[in-house]
């Protein structure tokens, strides 16, 4: 009956809030709410003094009033499009105030470069960078619905509301970015994406100009010239300062990635060196969570690069892990349960200080502290129970599940999920006395399954048709990465065994 009397964490919730009938009041008085809350309307007071700024001083009250209703309406629907897209900056206010302080900064300078040169091509520049440093920031959805917020800002900050030539031609040079730079896995990929943008914008801007004068062609390509200049411009400087970017956002780009995956990396070096077996299982892992990634249409990349450093904690007591005992003797013999399982579970934290000793990214040290969640150390909690049933002391503590447990914290990405559970399954797969697909797939299944009831995806929303999709992809690899081989035929001169 204890099956019937379980009930699911989820359902419980909703049960709590239909009963509470503030619940809503409650979930307003979030601090996460509040804080977000308090950053939009910086937000907004900022813009409308960007916005309302007259170097002459004489904007008058009605001009104000409708640019405070124009800036109020398009922060609304940025707020909107973040509570529905990209919720994490609701919850990551460093990020939200970064997100604020480079949509103001660079409507500051649009205005700031008009106002003293009296060319429009800058405003194009600033909505190209924008656009460019969000979709590296974030992703292309996030970056083309913030692209579109600022042009429309930037349109009005330039004070040429009649012209809308620069808004079309602002919107033509950020959208190519969004649209195209998915990754940047090489150097001359901006450079590439760059190009198409700078054509965009020339053949927007003429397009526009003679629709609006019916100019000479001679004077079409002189007025587009400089906005398709000033976009290829600033793709080449964002290229120089990507690394300045990727520090202050705390991301990775692809060609980062790339980077540390070489096996020249230090860490991976000694990896290699001290803890060859973890070394062999983690390159092992990195191909199989690559694979499982892609089939949901996730960073592969990233699994592959996370799946190489998950391990390195190993590096610090290499030998107390079975992939590096040479021999048949297990270090664990002369251990208590208790012990093993503090050296077990104690490869987590000396991976996060080996990561951060080694200066490796935030993105890539997820994988440290989430590759076992809080799963149980099952072999060491077995042992200590049968010690217990054992013992002739009837005032021996019956051991602790909790206790035995990995510290965790739970998979809070897809890709660290995959992670996860390619760990599992390799390792599950390599204790097969026959590696055959139905039991490469059986195991494969049965790995998924006991983390999926023990709530270790339960903050990645991770889906079951994504999780089936996975369980497949990681069948197929590792029932390739096993298969038969033909016995070579023996030599008439050698004794049988010694061909095996």
């Amino acid at each position: 009956m204890g099956f019937f009397n379980r009930t699911n964490p989820r359902r419980s919730r909703v049960r709590k809030e239909m009963a509470n009938p503030f619940a809503d009041l409650s979930r307003l008085a979030n601090p996460d709410v509040i804080y977000s809350s308090a950053i939009w309307l910086l937000f907004v007071l900022l813009s409308v003094a960007v916005l309302g700024y007259d170097p002459k001083g004489q904007t008058a009250y009605g001009r104000f009033a409708a640019i405070v209703t124009v800036v109020v309406l398009i922060g609304l629907a940025a707020a909107f499009h973040i509570s529905q897209y990209q919720k994490r900056l609701i919850k990551n206010r460093v990020r939200a105030i970064g997100l604020v302080v480079l949509l103001v900064s660079m409507l500051i300078c649009a205005k700031a470069s008009v106002l003293m040169t009296g060319q429009m091509f800058w405003a194009t520049g600033t909505a190209v960078a924008t656009a460019l440093i969000l979709t590296i920031a974030y992703n292309q959805r996030f970056a083309m619905a913030m692209s579109f917020v600022y042009c429309i800002l930037a349109f009005f900050a330039v004070d040429r509301i009649t012209d809308f030539n620069i808004l079309l031609t602002m919107l033509a040079g950020a959208l190519p970015y969004c649209f195209l730079l998915k990754e940047i896995r090489t150097r001359m990929r901006l450079l590439e994406v760059s190009l198409v943008a700078a054509i965009t914008v020339f053949m927007m801007s003429t397009a526009m100009k003679y629709l609006s004068s019916s100019e000479l062609p001679e004077n079409l390509f002189t007025a587009a010239g400089p906005n398709a200049a000033v976009t290829l411009l600033v793709g080449v400087l964002i290229q120089g300062l990507l690394p300045v970017l990727e520090k202050v956002f705390r991301i990775a780009t692809s060609m980062t990635l790339l980077d540390y995956s070489d096996a020249n990396q230090p860490l991976l070096k000694r990896l290699a060196m001290e803890a060859p077996g973890t070394y062999s299982h983690s390159l092992l892992i990195g191909s199989i969570a690559e694979a499982a990634a892609e089939a949901i249409g996730r960073n592969g990349l990233l699994c592959r690069v996370g799946a190489y450093y998950q391990d390195i904690g190993k590096i610090n007591k290499p030998g107390y892990f079975v992939e590096n005992q040479l021999g048949s003797i297990s270090w664990h013999k002369e251990l208590s349960p208790a012990m093993s399982q503090l050296i077990i579970a104690g490869h987590i934290k000396d991976g996060m200080e080996l990561a951060k000793e080694y200066g490796l990214p935030p993105v890539l040290r997820q994988f440290i502290e989430t590759h076992h969640g809080t799963m149980l150390i099952e072999y060491f909690y077995n042992e200590a129970m049968k010690q217990h049933e054992q013992s002739d002391s009837s005032d021996s503590l019956v051991p602790s599940e909790g206790a035995f447990r990995y510290p965790g914290p739970k998979p809070r990405t897809k890709e660290a999920a995959i992670v996860m559970l390619a760990d599992a399954v390799e390792g599950a797969a390599r204790t097969l006395p026959e590696a055959t697909p139905n039991k490469i797939e059986a195991v494969v299944h049965n790995m998924a399954m006991k983390r999926l009831q023990d709530g270790q995806f339960d903050e990645c929303d991770l889906s079951l048709r994504e999780l089936s999709l996975i369980e497949a992809s990681m069948s197929k690899t590792l029932a390739a990465h096993h298969h038969g081989r033909i016995a070579y035929p023996t030599p008439p001169d050698m004794p049988p065994d010694l061909s095996q």
